[in-house]
């Protein structure tokens, strides 16, 4: 008797967004899209445009050279665990015909709407097993001010920072530099709170750079991170899984540029990856400890870059950040470390599935109702 093969999976890739970094999700969903295995898989391209509109079809060409994408939605109902198309979506009435089944979203989005827990609480109503952090996970991730606070409750070490509100930047120029510099000393970073890629950071040496970062961070959002710079060192560590996380080998990007920028990432390509880092065993090992302690401290789940600053002149170790959906092309830090410690690119997206279905079944098992007793 011929053996049954088993079923394939169909793995939603949902990738693209509204955010400033729609271009590298792109670049990073076809790297994952072209590794998904096909004998164990049906890969189904989920696309979102610049305007937030979601798309089926030919996603990547719809999103790429302008051509007309099929629109297309997810329904917030666990009854329906599908990708639905919308036909004659310009009608008062609008038609849903069923694209395809999903047993897993796989999200490839990068930045606001995607990395920060919008589309996460969107799948948890779907009930749809995900990969990546849930709603808060991915939402403390993404929040810098947020997140500081939640590794100073923690006890985990960070660099000297300041929140300003846009609002209060417009309104009290000459206040909030007096008090930045009160608190800080030149260089500083100005950052918007809730976006990746570098995108908005400046590096600030004196008033005048200053001024011109927290204009420029306030152009992206209204709440604005300035941190204490230092002569540092860029450490990166890939963490993997859920309740039991463990850290990859330490790497370190040496920029050419003055810091690690948008630029130096996806632009120029001549910034210096160390893997491993070249610091002492006991360093890298105080480097995974924290980002270990760092990644179960904001309760993400699958995956996540820790980013750590190395003190040149102190050897002090800072946290600086975890990107939950961090670059995900086959030159990107995060696979390249787990390459590195003996996971191929395609087992690491085998295993992020894997844990995605592991995460969905035990939140399956948990009571949803609570019945009361009278006597």
């Amino acid at each position: 008797m011929q053996e049954r093969k088993p079923k394939k999976l169909k793995i939603g890739v949902i990738f693209g967004g509204r955010s400033g970094e729609h271009e590298v999700s792109l670049e990073s969903a076809r790297s994952v899209m072209a590794a998904l295995d096909r004998e164990k898989y049906v890969v189904v391209p989920i696309g979102i445009d610049k305007h937030g509109r979601w798309l089926s079809g030919d996603v990547m060409a719809a999103l790429t050279e302008g051509r007309n994408g099929q629109p297309a939605t997810l329904l917030p109902d666990p009854q329906s665990a599908a990708l639905l198309q919308l036909d004659q979506p310009e009608a008062r009435t609008a038609v849903l015909s069923q694209v395809s089944q999903l047993d897993v979203v796989f999200p490839v989005l990068h930045g606001p709407y995607g990395e920060d827990g919008t589309v996460q609480g969107l799948l948890e109503l779907a009930n749809l097993p995900y990969v990546g952090a849930g709603v808060v996970g991915s939402a403390v991730g993404m929040d810098k001010a947020i997140f500081k606070h939640v590794m100073t409750a923690n006890g985990l070490p960070i660099l000297p920072w300041q929140l300003v509100l846009s609002s209060d930047w417009r309104e009290r120029h000459a206040a909030i530099i007096a008090e930045i510099e009160a608190a800080l000393t030149y260089p500083v970073f100005t950052k918007p709170a809730n976006l990746g890629s570098s995108v908005g950071i400046s590096k600030c040496h004196n008033r005048m750079e200053l001024i011109a970062g927290l204009n420029e961070a306030a152009d992206y959002d209204r709440r604005i991170v300035v941190e204490q710079g230092i002569p540092a060192r860029e450490l990166e560590i890939a963490v993997l899984s859920n309740e039991n996380p463990v850290a990859s080998i330490v790497g370190e990007v040496r920029p050419k540029r003055e810091f690690y920028d948008y630029v130096a990432k996806y632009v120029s390509d001549d910034s210096d990856l160390f893997i491993p880092a070249d610091i002492p065993p006991e360093t890298a090992e105080a480097a995974r400890d924290l980002a270990v302690r760092a990644y179960k401290a904001i309760d993400c789940a699958g995956l996540g870059r820790a980013d750590m600053l190395l003190d040149r002149e102190t050897g002090e170790l800072y946290v600086n950040e975890i990107n939950t959906i961090p670059g995900f092309t086959r030159i990107s830090m995060y696979p390249k470390l787990w390459q590195a410690s003996g996971l191929s690119y395609p087992e690491l997206l085998d295993k992020l599935i894997e844990l995605a279905i592991e995460r969905h079944e035990e939140k399956e098992n948990l009571r949803t109702s609570y019945e009361v007793i009278s006597n």
